[in-house]
Formats: structure tokens, C-alpha cells, sequence
């Protein structure tokens, strides 16, 4: 496992060394939002084309599209909202709620509990929508040999109460250090282990997907990993597919060490897989073809 953060981290840092991310770094931004979108949807069951995704702008006709949309707003916003996310966390989390049911930009026409945990009583939401395909199937690594591990159903709602405060103290506690040299945990785990927190928790009742999604996204801006946003690590989770996605949380809502290194080494992958991604970006860039 600690050899898959730290090659995670050199190919994060060979994608800021390319020449095309000195003067058309915005670019590799905004590309990386919209393909990480894209993706990020694609496992909530809307598995849309990129190019239908970048030239639809109306995105409130049927639940796939209202997927895509939601998906696009959380990507869109993530990089605003890191002031707030460094000392109140979960004020994020219902933010990203209310921009992945459509509620932050239409009150009244989206989720009537949009914006807050549920409550006793409540359901949690699917993890997952389509099966996507197998990673051997498409060329990205294959786990063949990964243990097997059942994802729980969610906890109730105080115990997610209960843990949403441990994750939220925990991020507070880290925004507060210096130096990065002073916090003990790589920036890869942190973001791996507040992802499988809320995937396993499914503390919202509908679009727990995009939330955990999007919280790991902003937690890699944060903690400096990924400064500009410019490696959709989404990208790589669909292309691993969603066995492997249920399988490693399964990994890590067991608590069992060969669980949580199991989901870490996953999240590297799609991390890697997300650098791949936006390098044939900017290659593609430096050859005059976007």
C-alpha cells in the first residue's frame, strides 16, 4: 500500500511537470471537471458520452440527466468552497448535497430533504447505478486477485451523526497544521478515507455517490496533492469498474487492515488512471489538437 500512494504521488507530480500545465493550466482544470463529472455520473448509473456531456446544457429532463447535472455543479463549485471546507467540513458536505439533487439552484423542485444527514427512519440512497465493465475488459489494471469483501448495508442515523463528527474533526485538526510535514497521514489516504466514509455511511438519502466524489476531490485540492484539480480521479474508479469500486469499499467498511489496504491501493490506481487521463490531455493540447 505505501508504495501505491507514493508512485500515485510521483505520477500526480510528473502531470504538473508537463509543459502544456505552465501556460494552459485553466484548461487542464476545466477539462479535468467535466471528464471527472462525466465519470462520476457514469458510476451513479447515467453513463453518458463526453462529447453529450459538453454540448448538453439542459440537464433537468429525466434521472439520468438529472445525474449528469448534479455531477457537473458539485465538480464545478468544489474548488470554491475550500475556505469553508478547512474549518466546517460538514457545511461543505450539505452544500454538495444541495448541487447534486438540483435543490441549490431550483428550491422547491428538488429533494425535500436535500442539504442535510437523514433522519431515523429515512433510507439511505444506492451506492451504485449500472454495472459498468469489468477493468479487464476496457485495459485498466485488473484486481483478479484481490480478497472479497460484502459492503454492509448504511448505519443509522446516529451512528452517522457520530462518525460525520469524527471525519469532520479530523479535517479541522489537519487544516490546522502548518506544515504539511506535520500531518501524519499522506493526503491520498486522508482523501481515500473520507470517500469511504461517506460511501459507507450513505449519510444523505439520495446522490451519496457524487457527494463522496466530489469531499475526495476537494480533500486532494486541499491537502496540496492536486493544487489545481487537474487529475479526475473519478475517471479512474469508472474505469476500474464498479465491482472492484463495491468490492474495495467493501474492503474498507470491514475495518480489517487487508480491507483498508485494499481500498487505499484501489483509490491509487484510479488516482494514476485520472493522471493518465489528463496527460492525454495535454498532450493532446501540445499537439495543437484541443
Amino acid at each position: 500500500m505505501p508504495e501505491a500512494v507514493a508512485e500515485a504521488r510521483r505520477a500526480v507530480d510528473r502531470l504538473y511537470g508537463h509543459r502544456v500545465m505552465r501556460r494552459r493550466a485553466g484548461e487542464v482544470t476545466s477539462e479535468s471537471a467535466l471528464r471527472g463529472a462525466r465519470a462520476s455520473a457514469a458510476l451513479d448509473g447515467a453513463d453518458w458520452p463526453l462529447e453529450e456531456v459538453r454540448r448538453r446544457t439542459d440537464f433537468g429532463t429525466d434521472p439520468e440527466a438529472r445525474t449528469v447535472g448534479g455531477a457537473l455543479r458539485v465538480n464545478a463549485e468544489a474548488g470554491q468552497l475550500l475556505g469553508t471546507w478547512r474549518h466546517s467540513p460538514l457545511q461543505v458536505l450539505a452544500r454538495l448535497h444541495l448541487l447534486a439533487s438540483g435543490s441549490a439552484s431550483a428550491p422547491g423542485d428538488g429533494d425535500a430533504a436535500a442539504g442535510r444527514p437523514r433522519r431515523d427512519g429515512e433510507p439511505a440512497g444506492e451506492r451504485f447505478g449500472a454495472v459498468l465493465a469489468a477493468a479487464e475488459d476496457i485495459g485498466a489494471p485488473a484486481a483478479a486477485a484481490a480478497p472479497v469483501f460484502e459492503l454492509p448495508p448504511a448505519p443509522g442515523a446516529d451512528e452517522v451523526a457520530a462518525r460525520l463528527d469524527g471525519i469532520a474533526q479530523l479535517l479541522v485538526a489537519r487544516g490546522g497544521k502548518k506544515h504539511p510535514n506535520e500531518r501524519t497521514a499522506p493526503a491520498l489516504v486522508v482523501a481515500a478515507v473520507v470517500h469511504g466514509e461517506l460511501m459507507t455511511l450513505q449519510p444523505f438519502g439520495s446522490h451519496n455517490g457524487l457527494v463522496a466524489r466530489a469531499a475526495q476531490r476537494i480533500v486532494l485540492i486541499a491537502e496540496g496533492l492536486d493544487p489545481q484539480a487537474i487529475c479526475p480521479l473519478e475517471v479512474g474508479l469508472a474505469e476500474l469498474g464498479t465491482d472492484a469500486y463495491r468490492n474495495a469499499l467493501g474492503g474498507y467498511a470491514s475495518g480489517a487492515p487487508e480491507g483498508l489496504a485494499l481500498w487505499i491501493t484501489h483509490c491509487a490506481a484510479a488516482l494514476r488512471l485520472g493522471v493518465r487521463e489528463s496527460t492525454a490531455v495535454c498532450e493532446a493540447m501540445q499537439r495543437g489538437m484541443v
